[in-house]
């Protein structure tokens, strides 16, 4: 079966490299239609599905571009070069000291102006949440409050909340508890709450390189020291290089985004995670996710987080719906784990409890439904504004370079080779085959954040 697959890959790779030489020499031009999935199979004697591997692989470097009922044609390119994908990232080796406040303090105060738009921040648009239906839920959830209500729902928080946050991991196959979930002020919250139940001042904690900015805040705040990590922009963390850092110098915890990483928006595979889980659970070393980006993907099923690997409670997950649903309530949670205990301890000596009403208000939304429809709708607009930021900068910037649209897919789990990602617009879904569709499902979203 190994040796079948890896002749597969190589005659649709064989196919792709011989199609982009006649795109390169010029003997097929912008515009020209690519030869039609059966014309190719007839005159080279391969399968259909080699055939459409080759096509995604050229669609995913941007040659080609699908056009629906219509086929696949040569992309029109500027007349410059594509942008190259960036190189994995070469960090210090060692633990270092963290100093990035004042830094972070004025890269947030430029993203407050209007006139801008603010590339160095990760906050949607205000215009794509239901805050209508949310200000209604919140309305009359506040009516029904008991006064008992604001004594029950301290540290863990809200319990109807937290029994639909637990029927979301359900969803996916991970069988969390209530009594495991706590509620706090959004996602910083739950990670710092995570950090200081893992880590003590002097401690070192293993960083992605490059990280959110807000882990190396964390850091600084307690006094602890980062070790770098090597970060590739597709697959995430280097676990080689993780195994290395972790013998030489013994962290306390390691803090990851494994689902698209912020800045560089990698997917760590499946298979991936699974070995990260692994590799961590033999030298006891906890990790804390942030997967605030989950619900932002591609396809039909959200990526699974580490924590679906996770049989020791070494996994800290933390997620809130500030990226999704409404990011001025400031509801997130963290899922700690064999630290469930601490974190809920550390909740009530920082902040005692999150906002009663709010939660509340959250756990009616979403007991009503229309969640996944909203979720739905945002990942389609995500899209659209990714591909017209792609057109303006291939119109307009002046050097002529290209940004290849990411190559994106239509399916939920992992896709073993990156090549086979499909770039899928909704429509073109919906008008595909059934038998189109299932070779596409066993494979999963790319590393692009954004959405379907």
């Amino acid at each position: 079966m190994r040796n079948r697959s890896a002749a597969a890959a190589t005659r649709f790779e064989l196919l792709a490299r011989e199609l982009e030489q006649q795109i390169a020499a010029g003997v097929l031009r912008p515009g020209d239609r690519l030869p039609s999935v059966r014309q190719a199979c007839a005159t080279r004697g391969v399968s259909p599905s080699t055939v459409f591997q080759a096509y995604y692989l050229l669609e995913s470097r941007g040659l080609v571009r699908a056009v629906p009922r219509s086929g696949y044609f040569v992309a029109a390119r500027a007349d410059g070069v594509l942008l190259s994908e960036p190189r994995i990232s070469e960090p210090q080796s060692g633990t270092q000291p963290v100093e990035v406040n004042n830094l972070v303090c004025a890269i947030l105060g430029s993203a407050r102006a209007r006139d801008i738009v603010p590339f160095g921040s990760a906050f949607l648009s205000p215009d794509l949440f239901p805050l209508d239906r949310l200000r209604r839920a919140l309305v009359s959830s506040t009516r029904r409050l008991e006064p008992r209500d604001m004594i029950d729902d301290l540290p863990p928080g809200n319990l109807k909340l937290k029994r639909e946050i637990a029927k979301r991991y359900l969803r996916q196959g991970l069988a969390v508890a209530t009594d495991e979930i706590v509620l706090t002020h959004g996602a910083m919250e739950a990670l710092n709450l995570c950090l200081s139940a893992v880590a003590r001042p002097g401690d070192a904690v293993v960083v992605e390189s490059p990280t959110f900015y807000v882990a190396l805040q964390a850091l600084q705040r307690l006094g602890l020291h980062a070790i770098e990590v090597p970060t590739h922009v597709r697959e995430g963390i280097d676990l080689g290089r993780l195994a290395q850092v972790i013998e030489l110098y013994r962290p306390k915890a390691c803090w990851l985004m494994t689902t698209f990483q912020n800045p560089l928006g990698s997917l760590m595979p499946e298979a991936k995670k699974r070995d990260l889980v692994a590799l961590l659970a033999r030298h006891d070393v906890p990790l804390i996710e942030d997967d605030v980006y989950s619900e932002l993907y591609e396809g039909n099923a959200a990526p699974l987080p580490a924590k679906a690997y996770d049989r020791r409670g070494l996994v800290l997950h933390c997620s809130s719906f500030s990226k999704c649903l409404a990011p001025g309530y400031r509801v997130g949670w963290a899922a700690p784990g064999r630290w469930a205990l601490d974190v809920e301890r550390l909740k009530v000596m920082t902040s005692l409890s999150g906002s009663i009403p709010v939660q509340a208000a959250l756990a009616e939304y979403l007991q009503e439904g229309g969640y996944d429809h909203h979720l739905r709708g945002l990942r389609l607009a995500l899209q659209a504004r990714r591909d017209s930021l792609f057109d303006a900068v291939s119109r307009h910037f002046p050097d002529g370079t290209r940004v290849a649209r990411p190559a994106v897919t239509s399916c939920g789990s992992n896709c073993p080779p990156a090549s086979m990602r499909w770039h899928s617009t909704v429509p073109r879904w919906r008008s595909a085959s059934a038998s189109r569709r299932g070779r596409c499902f066993q494979h999963a979203p790319s590393s692009s954040t954004t959405s379907d």
